[in-house]
């Protein structure tokens, strides 16, 4: 089955958390085990290579310089992150965003206007989710005519190293629902931040592999944009099935697709499911 689903591969797009490296702890996080050897064979293997990221608790650059520190071969123009695409939609809109972010995400936006938000832009905020923090975006959103809620990314929860973790999905959820609004995502699951990693590739979804821990976010949202996928047993898997809207074939594909091997050059140590 693993063959079928790499046949005719010329790229892999690789979710990070979860599937590298689980965050938290005093270094910042701690590697998977095989994940640094498993970087190192897929870009030898001739394959492009993309890391595609929901992490907003960082600026790219501090991110990357982390998981470099953590023995990883990744540079910057080699991640796809959610900051810098939001950043290029609020200036080609013309928006100017209240931010519900990490603090260590707010350097991403130091050339864009803030003055007298339009919208609101809501990521990972951690410790920043707070009841005030959450009740000023509201109450923006709330009074905007036409009001523009941008989320980096969906995710319900992450792992960390001592468990896991509230993603940005259920506060987006929350501000949806008292405002009465829908959120616009940028970020996995959302097609367009696929093919803006596809593009930089310059490969088309049929060329392509997503491998991800998450099977709504990584695995569907790869799906959704036709590409086929690879579910690592590592970070937030759990082998409870999780049904996500629009996909007979995920329903079919977990008892069909079970794999312990990824292979076709790469080695893939993880156990992976196949979709």
């Amino acid at each position: 089955m693993a063959d079928a689903v790499l046949a005719g591969a010329e790229g892999v797009l690789l979710d990070i958390s979860g599937v590298l490296y689980d965050s938290g702890g005093d270094g910042g996080g701690v590697p998977i085990p095989g994940s640094r050897e498993a970087v190192k064979k897929i870009k030898a293997s001739g394959l492009k290579l993309q890391f595609c990221t929901n992490e907003t608790q960082a600026t790219r650059d501090k991110f990357v310089k982390k998981l470099q520190h953590l023995g990883f071969d990744i540079t910057v123009n080699e991640v796809t992150a959610p900051a810098p695409a939001v950043c290029r939609i609020l200036k080609e809109r013309k928006l100017r965003p209240h931010l519900l972010v990490h603090d260590d995400l707010i350097l991403e936006f130091a050339d864009i206007d803030k003055t007298n938000p339009n919208c609101v832009v809501i990521g990972d905020a951690a410790d920043n989710f707070s009841y005030k923090n959450l009740n000023d975006a509201f109450q923006i959103l709330i009074n905007l005519e036409n009001p523009v809620l941008l989320s980096l990314g969906r995710g319900r929860y992450y792992k960390e190293t001592d468990g896991l973790k509230l993603d940005v999905g259920a506060y987006m959820k929350a501000l949806e629902y008292a405002c009465d609004i829908q959120a616009e995502v940028v970020g996995k699951p959302a097609k367009m931040f696929f093919q803006s990693a596809l593009t930089e590739m310059g490969i088309e979804p049929h060329q392509a592999i997503m491998i991800g821990d998450d099977i709504v976010n990584d695995v569907g949202g790869a799906q959704q944009c036709g590409m086929r996928a690879v579910q690592v047993r590592t970070g937030k898997y759990s082998g409870v099935v999780e049904l996500w809207s629009g996909s007979l074939n995920f329903v079919l594909g977990l008892s069909l697709y079970m794999a312990h091997v990824f292979t076709m050059k790469l080695l893939f140590n993880n156990d992976a499911l196949f979709y």
